[in-house]
């Protein structure tokens, strides 16, 4: 079955608590991340945010992060587990990658893009930084890719089976990450020099609107919404 916009893959949430916010997502434009390329298509950038108006992933203050930045673990989302969204065979597991223990955001951006000007097929570890990917056991030409791990914290090991739930490893920030946070995407293949990315909704949330929070189904979170997890039904 070829999944649209309209009719996504739809998967569990992969990670747990409230703050999540989508700074990239698919509803907010596609490609989301302005690119095709790796399967990027239709990926999305999840952190934490404190209860400050804007995208705040660090306790210090705007003036302070922006010009002397923090540490990496002070970060929200740092270390937060990260779950399987569906039952799956692991085709990758990397780990080992070091870990920068300091952001500086002008520091960080510039990383980015020069990757992203000098990619080439050998630069695909040090974009991706220690990773995850899976093979649904659902539909076998679908599969995740889950990037940025916090160095020793991958979980998992290619060849294994792992059900809906499963500790997969931890958000960090190795790579060509700009501040901690999970990349997340569905695609066509391991491969990505030719994946192609395949749209995906969240089976389950909750987003906070005018104060409350609602629930959403087989939804897309909207940029800069804040979102949290549900529980999920016992297995």
């Amino acid at each position: 079955m070829e999944h649209t916009l309209e009719n996504p893959f739809v998967v569990e949430f992969p990670l747990r608590g409230e703050g999540w916010m989508a700074v990239t997502t698919p509803a907010h434009r596609v490609p989301s991340h302005g690119t095709d390329m790796l399967g990027q298509r239709y990926a999305y950038d999840l952190l934490v945010v404190d209860a400050r108006k804007g995208v705040h992933y660090h306790p210090a203050g705007t003036l302070r992060g922006a010009l002397f930045g923090g540490r990496t673990r002070e970060s929200y989302a740092w270390g937060a587990p990260i779950h399987a969204p569906f039952d799956a065979e692991v085709v990758k597991a990397s780990d080992g990658m070091g870990e920068r223990e300091w952001i500086h955001p002008a520091r960080e951006l510039a990383h980015a893009v020069k990757n992203a000007v000098t990619f080439t097929p050998e630069k695909l570890p040090s974009i991706l930084g220690n990773h995850v990917v899976l093979r649904s056991l659902e539909s076998t030409d679908v599969y995740a890719g889950f990037a940025h791990l916090a160095p020793g914290t991958v979980a998992v090991a290619e060849g294994e089976r792992v059900s809906t739930g499963d500790l997969l490893g931890n958000v960090g920030h190795t790579g060509n990450s700009t501040a901690p946070h999970l990349h997340f995407q569905l695609m066509d293949s391991p491969d990505l020099l030719t994946a192609k990315g395949i749209p995906c909704a969240f089976r389950a949330y909750e987003v906070r609107r005018d104060g409350a929070w609602v629930r959403v189904a087989n939804g897309v979170p909207g940029r800069r919404e804040r979102i949290r997890s549900v529980e999920l039904p016992a297995r």
